[in-house]
């Protein structure tokens, strides 16, 4: 099954046109009329559905199918775009963010997602309701925009102002969708314009398919072949946490609109802003809403992140966390990485049932049971690979196994101890019966199990193996004799004063606290000094038993599920349960100070397990930890990400590599390091959105000063769009945005380390943000993989106004001045320089333009002549022209879309360039 981050990517670089228009809309029963609220149209849909995405065939994967959506509830809508006006009348005084525009009457547009939900958010406020939108702390970036939103939580059951569902988009668009009446590339003159009068047609909406593209209130998830009722989106951001964006803009052209489209021709992520995007307002409440999770599956119950990685760094001070935990309604395993910079709740969907899960030492593996403590019974034990590519699953081949815990021995070797009855341990007779045993786990598979002792002992066993607990209604303890183990010679006991205890957990540490929940006994009130309910507080025992800590809940809840945090003996996960018994929360909790910290919001959720890394010791490495590598954010867009993985792979590979990528998204995933001769040892550090500025700037900024064995050079030359500047304005990451981050800007401030590579670099860099699903960016050295492979495609339109040069022939020259520096400059390091066109569809043929963004066909001659005259000049530069002005010869099979190769083109790409290499001296 292909990887859900593969998935946003390439659909990211797929082309934005095609021969196929919008498909018939729905036949629509809904009433429209102005709302009582000011600007608003109420929408009164009767028996109606809508059609959302396409199943044309060359359609992006996130289009793709088209699924049907009935909504039965009424909602409003806002008639026009929100002004810039209205929204700097009210956020100024809120936020302090003033949006520049020419006229008061313009869509408020280059404003993020969280900048509109906040704004959403105070007209709520503004006539006495309560908000749609929830959260615990927001941030903001020096222009006062909303950059992130901590705990962030949509309730679609609130009646609130807000942003239309895509469904809600799509309903009204359906009936107003007309290509030929609105602000568009042919008669906008590329720049929005004033947002229609409310006196002229009241009742009908206005710019939906033009002007300013809009945020709608859903995560970008996938569509299911079938009919979906009340659907809200997904149910989270998945690994890059994209949003969806609805309608064109002003500089859309006819032909590259459709109604069906759902983003941007780069991931929109919620901090994405853009000159061309906006909003409009909805309102109303959504009964019964529904999402569909990334396995494809409808979903009433979600698994909200309430906190994000940073926040909770503060306790563990480590960035690689994991939490595993039972979403009771589903009964599925659910995973959250707080490794990755986009928090989302992976739902693993299995036809066993998933209790007590625990994340491996080595944060690879979960494992876990089908029976219940405390419920005697068939119980069977499996574990689950976290590595996406795998995912595979296996059981232990036993009669019966519950709870399983994680050891390493003193050996090295991982075992995982479980018992052969979770049930009622208060009879002694019974008790006695049970038998607690172990199995290695190694390489993926169960090796041979082996009984330890008697007694089901599954609350774990201490790391100097002299003291084992366990509780199911006792609290007992299982103590070694002096020089012995609890393998050997060792004796059984109740602690507790042989009063009710449950969630039984020894910590993995030198300190061996047992923490359990109670039923507020009396030797837990007499300790604490005052009376508490059932489970209401957590109780620590020290390793001869005796009561030396309480944390007490919440007011309102009561703990459930407690467990140590791995390795650590003063944090501990719980759940929280309301009055009514449903587990509302998943709660970190500091055991030094009774902190209580929420991590996870939901309708029931069992059994959490946290895992931190346990980091190696950086107190050896001179470089300052809260800068070095610190070279992305949380909730960041595509381009950082990339970038992030580049520094990793310079890091890594700097005294190793003799070539490098670099360049736009067309190398990124068309020029395999691994395909490349073994005398080629490369790394490919394309990315997207890219210009050559931004080239020329890596190589002069990280590559030349780090890459000792240098030799040679592969740079895309993407001529259809030399129309970016340098500085501010373009592409240059290194122009524009370099400063917000403090890794870039550690290592600016101390020359890029010229003087030498500092130890630890690499180290910070790793153990910093990531994303989920990282192996695609690094597997092959930095190419993405997994690009499928689909069609050229015959009907295709530049996106880019060709004519543009025609009295800007400075940024050609500008454009080619960066290119001949680079080749001078990889002259002067003795490297060598390949730069290739990549090949687009031979349909751009029957066009005026030379590819994807424009350019006349005619100037890109005359560049393609300079280019020869440069291979000409300069015995270190090879021009490779894989396009041919479209006469090449990569057929359809070999192509992602209209201007990127896939998997299978990339192999012959790689291969050729493999040839150029060889030609130099």
């Amino acid at each position: 099954m292909r990887l859900f981050l593969v998935f946003v990517i390439t659909s990211l670089l797929l082309a934005c046109s095609n021969s196929v228009g919008p498909e018939t809309p729905d036949e629509m029963r809904v009433e429209l009329k102005q709302d009582s609220l000011p600007g608003m149209l109420r929408v009164k849909p009767t028996n109606a559905s809508v059609t959302l995405g396409t199943n044309a065939p060359l359609s992006l994967d996130r289009e793709h199918p088209s699924m049907k959506v009935q909504i039965d509830y009424s909602f409003s809508i806002g008639r026009h775009e929100v002004t810039c006006g209205d929204f700097n009348a009210k956020m100024v005084p809120e936020t302090g963010l003033k949006l520049e525009c020419e006229n008061d009457s313009l869509p408020a547009t280059n404003l993020t997602y969280y900048d509109a939900v906040l704004y959403a958010n105070e007209m709520s406020k503004a006539i006495g309701l309560d908000t749609a939108y929830t959260y615990t702390e927001v941030s903001f970036d020096d222009l006062h925009h909303c950059v992130g939103i901590e705990g962030f939580v949509f309730h679609p059951e609130v009646e609130a102002y807000r942003l239309p569902t895509e469904a809600e988009w799509m309903l009204v668009a359906n009936k107003n969708w007309n290509t030929k009446k609105g602000w568009l590339a042919e008669n906008s003159d590329y720049k929005l314009h004033k947002v229609c009068s409310l006196e002229k047609n009241a009742n009908v909406p206005c710019d939906m398919v033009g002007n300013a593209m809009e945020w709608s209130n859903d995560w970008l998830g996938q569509f299911l072949d079938t009919t979906v009722v009340n659907y809200v989106g997904a149910p989270d951001g998945g690994s890059l946490g994209e949003r969806v964006i609805k309608g064109g803009s002003y500089q859309t052209t006819q032909k590259n609109l459709f109604i069906f489209r759902r983003g941007d021709v780069y991931a929109v992520t919620s901090s994405t802003r853009a000159a061309y995007v906006g909003f409009r307002l909805g309102f109303g409440s959504i009964p019964e809403a529904t999402w569909i999770d990334y396995k494809g599956s409808t979903i009433v119950s979600r698994a909200l992140p309430l906190l994000n990685t940073a926040s909770i760094r503060k306790f563990t001070k480590t960035y690689k966390m994991r939490l595993a935990f039972r979403n009771n309604i589903s009964g599925n395993l659910s995973l959250l990485d707080y490794s990755s910079g986009v928090l989302y709740v992976k739902e693993i969907a299995d036809t066993m049932p998933v209790y007590h899960p625990e994340i491996s030492p080595d944060g690879r593996f979960v494992a876990f049971c089908t029976g219940l403590e405390g419920v005697s019974g068939k119980s069977e034990i499996y574990v689950r690979s976290l590595d996406i590519e795998d995912g595979s699953v296996v059981k232990l081949d036993v009669e019966n196994a519950a709870i399983p815990r994680w050891r390493i021995l003193e050996n090295g070797d991982t075992v995982i101890v479980y018992v052969t009855d979770a049930g009622n341990n208060k009879e002694n007779s019974t008790f006695a019966k049970m038998e607690t045993w172990q199995v290695p786990f190694r390489k993926g598979s169960f090796r041979k199990p082996k009984k330890l002792f008697d007694g089901a002992y599954h609350g774990g066993i201490s790391t100097d193996r002299r003291l084992a607990v366990t509780g199911a209604r006792l609290l007992r303890a299982r103590i070694a004799e002096q020089g012995s183990t609890v393998t050997g010679n060792a004796r059984d006991t109740v602690w507790y004063g042989g009063e009710q205890a449950c969630n039984v957990s020894l910590s993995q540490d030198s300190a061996k606290k047992t923490l359990f929940l109670d039923f507020g006994g009396k030797v837990g009130q007499e300790f604490v000094g005052e009376s508490y309910r059932t489970h209401e507080r957590i109780l620590v025992a020290d390793s001869t038993g005796k009561l030396i800590q309480s944390v007490a809940a919440p007011d309102g809840y009561t703990f459930d599920h407690a467990e140590w945090v791995r390795g650590r003996s003063d944090l501990a996960v719980a759940t929280l349960s309301n009055s009514n018994g449903s587990h509302e929360k998943i709660v970190l909790v500091q055991m030094d100070d009774g902190k209580v910290v929420d991590l996870v919001e939901g309708d029931d959720l069992w059994h959490p397990n946290f895992w931190a890394y346990t980091p190696m010791n950086f107190s050896k490495f001179k470089v300052e930890p809260d800068s070095a590598g610190v070279y992305m954010k949380a909730d960041d867009d595509v381009g950082a990400v990339l970038m992030r993985f580049n520094m990793e792979l310079i890091w890594r590979y700097r005294d190793t590599a003799n070539v490098v990528v670099v360049g736009s998204s067309r190398p990124l995933n068309s020029v395999s390091p691994w395909s490349l001769d073994r005398e080629f040892f490369a790394v490919n550090l394309a990315q997207t959105p890219n210009s050559i500025y931004t080239s020329r700037d890596f190589l002069d900024l990280y590559v030349y000063r780090h890459f000792k064995k240098l030799k040679y050079i592969i740079i895309s030359l993407d001529i259809d769009f030399w129309y970016k500047i340098d500085g501010p304005g373009g592409d240059n990451f290194f122009a524009t945005r370099y400063a917000d981050y403090p890794g870039y800007v550690y290592d600016m401030n101390h020359g890029y380390w010229e003087s030498g590579y500092p130890e630890g670099l690499l180290e910070y860099t790793e153990n910093y943000l990531t994303v989920s699903d990282e192996p695609n960016f690094v597997r092959d050295r930095g190419r993405l993989l997994g690009i499928n492979c689909r069609s050229w495609g015959e009907d295709v339109e530049a996106e880019m106004d060709s004519t543009l040069y025609d009295n800007q022939q400075y940024l050609l020259d500008d454009n080619m001045a960066a290119l001949e520096g680079i080749i001078k400059k990889a002259q002067e390091h003795d490297v060598n320089v390949v730069g290739v066109i990549f090949p687009q569809s031979p349909a751009f043929k029957k066009t005026g333009a030379f590819g994807r963004y424009g350019l006349r066909r005619s100037v890109a001659k005359k560049l393609i002549e300079k280019f020869e005259k440069l291979d000409e000049a300069y015995p270190n530069f090879k021009f490779m022209d894989e396009n041919k002005m479209g006469d090449h010869d990569y057929p359809d099979g070999y192509a992602a879309d209209t201007d990127h190769l896939c998997f299978l083109g990339a192999t012959t790409m790689t291969r050729r360039i493999n040839a150029v290499l060889k030609t130099f001296e």
